[in-house]
């Protein structure tokens, strides 16, 4: 795994707003297996249909291709489920052994009525611990969310430079649900070369009102754009947004998790 480096400052200033937004569908990709460069797949497809990458896009990818590459699918037919498992299923009428998979991926269970809500090993609250079985094949297969996101968007960066000439920062986006509101959006779990934060406290408004609490979540908001393209159903899982204007930076999208002191619901 690549040793990560330490993320740069927050930017305390936004760059000036952009005109307009691109948001471009790469089709045509493959169904992915492990160990596929994932890399090369992409500017391949991205070539076949005469999609160019410009410095400065922004490579948003589905977490599922990713899982896939790198392994991370489970088959339940192996799983033994514990007694906290087998009740926990009985409780939420599932099946035990998916269960089991959800709370070896958890750090603690937050929640377990009407829906299992936990947090992750790498301190994501969400439910079921990002393990889905949709989009997958087999009907006893599950993928479960990347060991380390940001290092997989690292990872893929570097590579699409080498390939690309090109600097092009990436992001690993996943569907996430969202306190207070319906439906599901996508958000950034791992991100490389963009912002996941940007930081306005201190600054002024147009009316030279003083912020306190500002903070711009650019990595989310990025992802929830691409994630206009990357329907269910719709076999797109890697989209370009082009246009955004912001300064390279090492900036995780670990970063995003809010620390368990400020979390008012821990």
């Amino acid at each position: 795994m690549r040793k990560r480096l330490k993320h740069s400052p927050s930017t305390r200033k936004l760059p000036r707003a952009a005109a307009f937004l691109e948001i471009v569908a790469i089709p045509g990709l493959p169904e992915f297996a492990e160990g596929d460069d994932l890399a090369a797949e992409i500017v391949g497809a991205a070539r076949r249909a005469r999609i160019r990458f410009d410095d400065g896009d922004v490579l948003v990818i589905a977490q599922k291709i990713v899982s896939k590459v790198e392994g991370r699918l489970a088959q339940l037919s192996g799983v033994v489920p514990t007694s906290e498992a087998a009740q926990l299923g009985a409780k939420l009428s599932k099946d035990p052994r998916l269960i089991e998979v959800i709370l070896r991926e958890s750090r603690r269970v937050v929640r377990s009525d009407p829906v299992l809500i936990v947090e992750t090993h790498h301190g994501f609250v969400c439910a079921n611990a990002g393990v889905d079985q949709s989009n997958i094949p087999g009907n006893e297969v599950v993928s479960l969310l990347p060991r380390d996101p940001d290092d997989t968007a690292q990872c893929l960066a570097a590579a699409l430079r080498k390939l690309t000439g090109r600097r092009i920062a990436v992001i690993v986006s996943d569907t996430f649900g969202r306190p207070w509101r319906l439906g599901l959006i996508n958000v950034a779990i791992g991100a490389a070369g963009v912002p996941a934060l940007v930081d306005l406290r201190g600054t002024r408004d147009l009316h030279g009102n003083a912020l306190h609490a500002t903070i711009i979540a650019v990595a989310d908001e990025l992802a929830t754009a691409a994630g206009l393209l990357m329907g269910k159903a719709a076999g797109i899982p890697a989209v370009i947004v082009r246009g955004y204007r912001y300064r390279f930076t090492v900036d995780p999208a670990a970063r995003i998790i809010r620390p368990a002191k400020e979390d008012l619901f821990r």
